[in-house]
């Protein structure tokens, strides 16, 4: 197993600070509509459109009221739309949307996969080969002439950073991590240790995702990783994740940064730890999670879990059994009410786990099976873990301030 963790004690260099939460999920927007959302144990799935698969489709939002010029929305594509969005959200969140003094100064970290195909082209030109239609030169040509050329740019996963930098003026360093669910821990960990260290005052850091995508439901499909048919909670599955659609993106920013302009946090975000597993013998995701839960530091009796297991065979199992040892402690799964947000599940869960917190309450059990139990307490910790459904492991401690 490779080591690839890196952890960050809040009692070694500067305090970091979650004051900004932009959320746009199959839920609704806005953090208020989330809290009422799960405290109702809403669901919002769609069985019928991709039969046999399960989607968790996005909310409708009005685009303008985040992105107000046409040209920009016309040359996103949707997840990048509801990225930017969730992005001006966080901003507003924050109280620092249109103050260009420090989003000159405010850091970039997104997590992205790759652009969405256009399935029309796509069509056309497999269609023309069938059909003995396809000269040598066809794929170029349609390529040039039925592709936009900020379309094709598309399929460069930087340019959600790029969209929010332009509607948002988000202007300081940027940085896109690419690799599914160990994007979105690796987006977390960087901006951590950079505010650590004292090379970041502030940070905007996440991801978006579109569940409604033909190809990467044939893509996952391949791997067997689709829940189909029939939703169901995580826990109360054999195998499978349903695809959700949702933008979520964090503030993060130095204690004394968010002082000096009288800012109020929602929770610290105190350790971010990751591990790359081999999985190669049954039990390698349990020993990662052994070892990264010890890495950060002491989690006391007022502490909950937060994960965002995917419902996926084997390493749900795995995680379970991770989960198994700290029965004690309540345990949500981000994966029942929102789906599989691939790069952003775990910012996501940063942003329930800072929701929580800073609500005085965790949001209530959404299972049969025992695994989440309720709790009567304020949560004064909670860790947040993510397993990815092929590869990575990480994990988060964020704390009452």
């Amino acid at each position: 197993m490779a080591d690839t963790s890196a952890e960050h004690p809040s009692s070694i260099g500067r305090e970091a600070w979650i004051t900004g939460i932009g959320l746009a999920t199959s839920l609704g927007e806005g953090l208020d509509s989330h809290w009422d959302a799960l405290n109702s144990k809403t669901v919002n799935v769609d069985e019928t459109t991709f039969a046999p698969h399960v989607v968790h489709p996005m909310t409708k939002l009005t685009f303008d009221a985040q992105i107000p010029k046409k040209g920009d929305q016309r040359q996103m594509e949707a997840w990048q739309r509801i990225g930017t969005y969730a992005a001006g959200l966080a901003l507003d969140s924050a109280g620092i949307k249109g103050n260009s003094d420090i989003l000159s100064r405010t850091d970039m970290i997104v997590a992205a996969g790759g652009g969405e195909r256009d399935l029309a082209v796509d069509s056309a030109v497999i269609n023309a080969s069938i059909q003995g239609n396809a000269a040598p030169a066809l794929l170029n040509e349609r390529l040039m002439n039925d592709l936009r050329p900020t379309l094709f740019l598309a399929q460069l996963s930087n340019l959600l950073a790029g969209n929010v930098s332009i509607v948002h003026g988000v202007t300081g360093s940027s940085r896109t991590f690419m690799g599914e669910e160990a994007a979105g821990v690796d987006a977390a960990r960087i901006a951590l240790a950079r505010i650590a260290a004292g090379q970041s005052d502030i940070a905007l850091v996440g991801a978006a995702q579109n569940s409604e995508r033909k190809e990467m439901l044939m893509l996952y499909e391949f791997g067997n990783f689709n829940l189909k048919n029939k939703f169901a909670p995580v826990w109360e599955r054999d195998n499978g994740f349903a695809l959700g659609a949702g933008g979520v993106f964090l503030v993060i920013e130095s204690k004394e940064h968010a002082q000096a302009r009288g800012a109020k946090p929602y929770a610290k975000l105190s350790r971010v730890v990751a591990d790359h597993a081999r999985r190669k013998a049954a039990g390698d995701v349990t020993t990662s999670l052994d070892g990264l839960w010890s890495k950060l530091g002491p989690v006391g009796p007022n502490a909950a879990i937060i994960t965002g297991t995917t419902g996926a065979a084997p390493v749900t199992g795995e995680e379970r059994a991770f989960i198994e040892k700290h029965r004690d402690l309540p345990v949500r799964a981000s994966g029942t009410p929102f789906g599989h947000v691939m790069e952003a599940q775990f910012p996501l869960g940063l942003a329930l786990a800072a929701l929580s917190i800073s609500r005085g309450a965790l949001f209530p059990p959404n299972d049969k099976t025992g695994v989440e139990i309720e709790m009567a307490k304020p949560p004064s910790q909670i860790v947040v873990v993510g397993a990815g459904h092929w590869r990575g492991e990480g994990m988060a401690l964020v704390e009452a301030v």
